[in-house]
């Protein structure tokens, strides 16, 4: 507990230093909309920067409800924030935002943690944990974003699993599927659990389905309010990012991405393409020799397997709208991808990587909080 009570700590005041230090060396960009919807809670610039972007829209859907387009973004997180407001009665939905996503994400790092150590040595559940607090990334598990409450759904989820709860492991997979669309892959390691359960029973197969259901009950909502019940596909395109409706292929999108770098100018927004090029490139890659490595065991980690399998789907995921847009971000959500790395026996290169992701890291919140896009 002490160790990922510390590691919170130290990732939560770093970061809000990082976000306080911002604009004395970077100008404001701000150019997403709804900037001036951030104002109205009379919050320090470097807290309102917190909900740049994607954030502003889960503030706006907490406190007005759904409008066109934003039906992309999933419900339970706003949710949250919306009836956590109401219970306290304040209309502060941001700081009610950040509340939520810090203290879910804190806990499901410690169940994260807890899952871990069932399987893996405690000196690779230190460097997973530290891999996924260093990410260029990791800023957005404690921001006005569902990934800290993911993060705990899903770990949960796990966990619950692999001590054979699995009535409470199919409702925190269930409601994991109405925060992020990629807690329906969590059957994959559910099933994996299942087959590997001496005891398991007819019944244990029906939970495994229960991450659909989540998708399930946000789909009837769409349908009787826009008709279309994969309006949080469909809607996509509304918010830029050259995504697709119609599903792509992984080879189309490294040709896009190829043609990109060998015509477009080189300016901010090519700095961005090349770093979710290569980050899809890097994570993909691991987890591919991950899984080669895992099927080649004759006594097989099902932990692992599923945890790698899951990793897989959902990174793939988004980039069937044609593009590796927020991949940076969405790496986070695939966590086989950091027990890899901790699982590296050079320690040099472990040192390397942690320092490489820390100065990422630093560079990549400064732009973010200053109105850059990163991911």
């Amino acid at each position: 507990m002490g160790f990922v009570v510390l590691s919170f700590l130290i990732l939560i005041s770093s970061d809000f230093l990082i976000s306080y230090l911002a604009p004395f060396y970077i100008p404001y960009l701000g150019f997403f909309p709804y900037t001036d919807f951030l104002k109205k809670f009379h919050l320090p610039n470097f807290i309102t920067a917190q909900a740049n972007f994607d954030g502003v829209h889960y503030l706006k859907i907490a406190s007005k409800g759904y409008e066109q387009y934003t039906q992309a973004f999933f419900p339970l997180y706003p949710l949250s924030i919306h009836y956590v407001s109401r219970f306290f009665n304040t209309v502060n939905y941001l700081i009610v935002a950040l509340l939520i996503s810090n203290i879910f994400f804190f806990f499901g790092l410690f169940i994260f943690k807890k899952y871990l150590e069932q399987f893996l040595p405690k000196e690779k559940v230190f460097w997973t944990i530290i891999f996924l607090l260093t990410f260029p990334t990791s800023f957005f598990l404690h921001a006005v974003y569902p990934h800290g409450l993911f993060i705990f759904a899903l770990a949960s989820s796990l966990l619950f699993m692999r001590k054979k709860k699995y009535l409470l492991a199919s409702f925190a997979a269930a409601l994991s599927s109405t925060i992020r669309l990629i807690g329906i892959f969590i059957f994959i390691p559910f099933l994996l659990t299942i087959f590997n359960d001496k005891k398991r029973k007819i019944i244990h197969f029906l939970y495994a389905l229960t991450p659909f259901i989540g998708l399930a009950a946000y789909s009837i909502y769409l349908y009787k309010t826009t008709g279309d019940p994969f309006y949080f596909f469909n809607s996509q395109p509304a918010f830029g990012a050259n995504r697709s409706t119609s599903l792509i292929s992984l080879p189309q999108v490294y040709f896009r991405y190829l043609k990109i770098f060998t015509s477009a100018s080189l300016n901010f927004q090519f700095l961005v393409s090349l770093f979710e090029f290569f980050v899809f490139t890097f994570v993909f890659g691991c987890l591919l020799w991950q899984l080669k490595t895992l099927l080649k065991e004759k006594n097989k980690n099902t932990d692992l397997l599923g945890l790698n399998l899951f990793s897989i789907a959902a990174i793939l995921l988004p980039t069937l709208t044609g593009t590796f847009s927020s991949i940076p971000r969405y790496a986070l959500e695939a966590p086989a991808f950091f027990i890899f790395l901790a699982q590296i026996k050079n320690i040099k290169i472990k040192f390397s990587l942690v320092l490489v992701f820390a100065i990422l890291h630093v560079v990549l919140l400064a732009f973010f909080t200053q109105g850059y896009f990163v991911s």
